[in-house]
């Protein structure tokens, strides 16, 4: 694996300056996944000798002379902070050469598809973020003439994929586990198509579900990377942030170098960058991403497996599940460290349902959308919220919450109607658990005519 560090490629007014990397030593380069997570980027200030780097929250840099600085000028087009985040990033997602970090994953988005220029074409997976779902359809449809094709990615044939490319098709967005219905793209399989395509499409994959711990898409042939920082990787609800990371290599088809200054000089030209601050937050947290997801991941076996015996569920969608259809597939997708987690530290009893992976459950209960939704307000432990990936458990109904920007015909056909979504937190796994076995016995109990779903049930 290749570590190397981006710096800030533009100058305040847009001009370009050139990227430059630095390679980390041998040593650094066979570091674990923690490791890498607690150290890169994070390396005590040479000044003060403190641990924990200072945030640099300077909006402007003295320069020696016109133009002759010490790599940076003004915050908007580089930041020493963010520089610093965006190490890290690189050196987590393995294979990774490049990181821009956004002040939104919706930022990071936007930019993506920005650089893809007026008059493409996309052909997304049919089970899409909303948000993802809302700009393509409504905005860069509408400002950059952008057309999008949503194609069942999971289930479609060779053919059919290849079929909806077209001669300007330049980008393939692919989720796996897709939002929230959790299917899963097999992303090898769609690389293969991607290159032969005459128009040679960019594969990006949405990676915020799994985290760069569960899943390494750019091992598996992925030209973009994209996170929702907000989620996982910054792991405490307090920051709003989004990165795009790019292979280390480039390919005869794609040269990441320059696929890099374009995102960077678009991120500098419309402003969508993160504050310090947020930086410094992001980059505390991704220290802990290991050790926080496999207890996510533990935590989302145990309650799946669980809600697969209530009677009141009628559903349950978890790819870790021996039980799910694609199970195969989920363990083949691991990433070298998360299938190193689970060879390793595990005891075979705690696998005899499936495996973890990631922290996001979903599941129908009896009585659909309407049923969920009285359901959810009486949990104690999981916060009736949008968003996922903190620390603390959330749940949400995604047709009338995140998804609620997909209409209702296409909600249905993809299955989002009457499902209830879980972020599985780091909690005592006994406490959540039950907290869903008192609601889904009140449920149970009004089906079976011996009680009624109201607060003094509950």
């Amino acid at each position: 694996m290749t570590i190397l560090r981006s710096t800030p490629n533009t100058h305040a007014n847009g001009h370009s300056t050139g990227l430059k990397h630095q390679s980390k030593s041998s040593s650094e380069l066979d570091f674990g996944f923690s490791t890498r997570a607690v150290h890169i980027g994070s390396e005590p200030d040479p000044f003060t000798g403190a641990v924990i780097p200072p945030i640099n929250l300077s909006t402007t840099f003295k320069q020696d002379a016109v133009g002759v600085h010490k790599g940076f000028e003004y915050s908007r087009s580089g930041n020493p902070t963010r520089a610093a985040l965006e190490r890290t990033l690189v050196s987590l997602e393995v294979g990774a050469g490049h990181a821009v970090a956004f002040a939104s994953g919706s930022a990071a988005t936007a930019t993506i598809l920005q650089s893809l220029g007026p008059n493409t074409h996309v052909l997304s997976v049919n089970d899409v973020y909303g948000g993802t779902f809302r700009y393509l359809t409504n905005v860069a449809n509408v400002t950059m003439g952008t057309e999008t094709t949503f194609l069942d990615l999971e289930n479609a044939t060779d053919d059919e994929i290849l079929g909806a490319m077209k001669e300007n098709t330049k980008l393939i967005w692919i989720e796996s586990p897709t939002n929230p219905t959790l299917r899963l793209i097999d992303l090898p399989r769609i690389v293969a198509l991607a290159r032969k395509s005459p128009s040679k499409p960019l594969v990006l994959v949405d990676n915020t579900f799994l985290s760069p711990f569960y899943a390494s898409p750019l091992l598996q042939g992925a030209d973009i990377v994209l996170h929702s920082l907000t989620k996982y990787i910054n792991g405490h609800s307090d920051v709003i942030m989004g990165a795009a990371i790019l292979p280390s290599s480039s390919t005869l088809d794609h040269d990441y170098d320059d696929l890099a200054k374009k995102l960077r000089f678009l991120q500098n030209a419309h402003g969508a960058v993160p504050s310090p601050f947020d930086c410094w937050l992001a980059q505390r947290g991704a220290k802990t991403l290991s050790v926080r997801m496999k207890a996510h991941g533990l935590n989302a076996l145990r309650i799946a497996t669980f809600l697969t015996s209530h009677p009141a569920v009628e559903h349950v969608i978890y790819p870790g599940l021996a039980s799910h259809p694609r199970h195969t597939l989920a363990r083949a997708s691991l990433s070298p460290h998360a299938q190193r987690f689970i060879d390793t530290e595990l005891l075979p009893s705690s696998l005899a349902h499936g495996i973890p992976y990631g922290g996001m459950v979903s599941f129908r209960v009896r009585g659909g959308t309407k049923v969920a939704g009285a359901l959810l307000t009486k949990l104690k432990l999981f916060a009736l919220a949008e968003s996922l990936g903190g620390v603390e458990s959330l749940a949400e109904v995604p047709a009338e919450m995140t998804h609620a920007s997909i209409p209702l015909a296409k909600r249905e056909a993809l299955g989002i109607e009457g499902l209830v979504r879980l972020s599985c937190g780091i909690e005592e796994v006994e406490d959540l658990v039950e907290d869903l076995r008192r609601v889904l016995d009140a449920l149970q109990d009004e089906e079976n005519g011996s009680g009624s779903l109201t607060p003094s049930d509950v």
